[in-house]
């Protein structure tokens, strides 16, 4: 018999996330009086070392932080080069784009699109300087000490996890068949023999300890201006990339406000565009008009399901680089406009279009400490292993965060240069009348906004712990009226005969990446957190 995983109770701090190890080295770090911040980093920065494929040196970061008083929002999402073009995508793919990649999913996944590897959707980095400029502001621990764990991690070896050896091997079938000099350093540094790395067998990485002690040291200066950004500039001029020692330079961070809609009384935050926290966001105003726990449980998803098309149909649409194209957050979030969107749900399953307002492979952790700091971090390389290009003696895989760009010259995401792109990674936070729950995300490209859904549902719809909330089993909508659903879910005759009379086309999924990996951490009204974790892999809830 398989017992339910169960929500961990701790007084003074936790760390949630999806890798033991890091989690433990999150709370090494408020065990040595680290705030919620510094343990957040310290979870993060050792994610890059024992889960390569979801998240590396070379990716991004997104944050919300809650400080004891109030909610800050880190953008550490990095830019295309200054050479990247429409036509310089279009002169490297034979004049029409690469076939579509379903990540996005949606209307993303239609027409001619970004390359999925290689240098053309190659991005700076921002994750190095998150780790900087988070620690800025809120850490209170060395910089340096915080990469401790990660470094001996990467010098000495550890066992590779049962889910991370699985992503690995998926990410090294996905490397077949990839030729060019760009390529070259990817099987030294991530295959044993030109394999991944079994379960359990130990795995080293010596270049990405040397790149972490220089990161550590300058403060991540070195990532931007000193010798990890000279090779790494270097590599893209050999091998022709884009990315420039100029573009490395440039690059910085951005702390936002978060945004937020009303939820049962409470506030859903998410950071605002580039990321897809909107389609969430949209999603839940939706149904918030709508009283789902009095509905019986197939219409009740039908609701969840609709809201979710209405809500990516509207960030697919609008969502891009603020700095470059006006995205009307504040006219898509307004309760007015939530209206209009929830009356064109009817009986049967649909396939929106974006509406008009009125103009005016990842990883996730949370951690909080016993002064009431809260964080909900994201991080990621995007597909496994992202673009497959590795810094020849670094240790590294650099993002392929461009294949978010549009290929269409008219759409607000439209690829060019040193713009930001639509970004799937989000974390997200709850607070109620101002007053802080706690952090939550849910990992996986496409289904994140859908995930946060289920999850904000399960909360406070059902009334679920965090644990009990994650466990939860889902559904996952990728385009058209297609619907994946758990194997848990189809046990439910008359639930699935009832979505099927609906419209939707349901079929039984028993891959766990499909749904999504998260992790949720709660104030106590006891006093102290409650957390829970991904009970579908390898994740791990730590407290003291």
């Amino acid at each position: 018999m398989a017992y339910p995983r169960q929500p961990l109770h701790a007084p003074n701090g936790a760390v949630a996330t999806s890798h033991p190890l890091a989690a433990a080295a999150g709370l090494a770090a408020l065990r040595r009086g680290g705030t919620a911040v510094d343990a957040a980093l310290a979870t993060a920065i050792t994610l890059t070392v024992v889960q390569p494929p979801s998240n590396d040196i070379g990716g991004d970061l997104f944050a919300i932080v809650w400080d004891g008083e109030r909610l800050h929002g880190l953008n550490a999402s990095g830019r295309s080069p200054a050479a990247l073009t429409r036509e310089a995508v279009l002169a490297a793919t034979g004049g029409q784009g690469a076939e579509p990649v379903d990540a996005l999913g949606g209307d993303q996944a239609a027409g001619p699109a970004m390359p999925a590897r290689g240098w053309l959707p190659v991005t700076v980095p921002g994750a190095p300087a998150g780790w900087r400029d988070l620690h800025d502001r809120f850490g209170s621990l060395p910089f340096a000490d915080l990469f401790a764990d990660a470094i001996g991690y990467a010098e000495h070896g550890h066992p590779v996890s049962p889910g991370a050896a699985a992503t690995w091997a998926r990410g090294v079938a996905g490397h077949a068949g990839l030729a060019g000099p760009e390529y070259a350093e990817f099987g030294r540094v991530f295959t044993i023999d030109g394999r991944a790395p079994r379960p359990g067998e130990r795995w080293r990485n010596p270049d990405a300890a040397t790149t972490l002690r220089r990161i550590a040291a300058t403060r991540g200066e070195d990532f931007y201006r000193g010798r990890i950004a000279e090779a790494l500039a270097a590599h893209a001029a050999r091998t022709s990339g884009l990315v420039t020692a100029d573009d490395l330079a440039r690059h910085r961070s951005t702390w936002v406000r978060p945004v937020s809609v009303r939820y049962r009384g409470h506030e859903v935050w998410e950071l605002p565009p580039n990321g897809q926290g909107l389609a969430a966001l949209l999603a839940l105003g939706v149904l918030d008009g709508v009283d789902l726990a009095a509905l019986p449980p197939e219409e009740r998803l039908h609701w969840q399901i609709e809201a979710v098309k209405l809500g990516f149909a509207d960030a697919h649409a609008h969502v891009a680089d603020p700095d470059h194209a006006r995205v009307p957050t504040e006219a898509l979030l307004s309760p007015a406009y939530a209206k209009t969107r929830r009356a064109l749900v009817g009986d049967r399953a649909g396939s929106p279009t974006a509406g008009d307002p009125e103009r005016g492979g990842t990883v996730y952790l949370c951690a909080a400490d016993a002064r009431g700091m809260m964080v909900s971090l994201i991080q990621s390389t995007y597909l496994a292993f992202g673009s497959h290009v590795v810094v020849p003696g670094h240790g590294f895989a650099l993002q392929n965060r461009g294949l978010g760009f549009r290929v269409d010259p008219g759409h607000p995401n439209a690829v060019g240069p040193a713009r930001r792109p639509y970004h799937t990674i989000i974390p997200g936070f709850l607070t109620r009348d101002g007053e802080p729950i706690g952090p939550f995300g849910v990992m996986g490209g496409h289904m994140q906004p859908q995930g946060h859904v289920q999850l904000v549902s399960a909360t406070l719809d059902g009334r679920l712990d965090p644990q009990a909330a994650l466990g939860a089993p889902r559904w996952y909508w990728h385009a058209g009226r297609s619907l994946l659903v758990e194997p848990e879910l189809a046990a439910e005759p008359s639930l699935v005969a009832g979505l099927r009379a609906r419209g939707h086309e349901i079929t039984v999924a028993d891959e766990p990446a499909v749904f999504g990996y998260g992790q949720a951490l709660w104030r106590s009204p006891a006093g102290g957190y409650v957390a829970g974790t991904e009970p579908r892999v390898d994740g791990a809830a730590v407290g003291c």
